[in-house]
């Protein structure tokens, strides 16, 4: 099963947000932690951010080790 991703807002312009969240849920939407397109769509995700000045955050619910072990 793939995990849940959300987008919260901290503090900027709404629209950025939004935007960003669009790109980053259509990277990440139906890929599990284990799989190869997910580290690379994740690092799309913080390149991304890093343009746009977003600070990313991530909790997997489990420790990164195991996020890149495949199953």
């Amino acid at each position: 099963m793939a995990p849940h991703w959300e987008v919260q807002l901290e503090e900027g312009p709404e629209g950025l947000l939004e935007a960003f969240r669009d790109r980053t849920l259509a990277r990440l939407t139906l890929l599990p932690p284990h799989d190869p397109q997910y580290k690379r769509n994740r690092e799309r995700v913080m390149r991304d951010a890093e343009r746009e000045r977003i600070e990313v955050t991530w909790d997997l619910g489990i420790p990164e080790e195991e996020a890149q072990a495949p199953a």
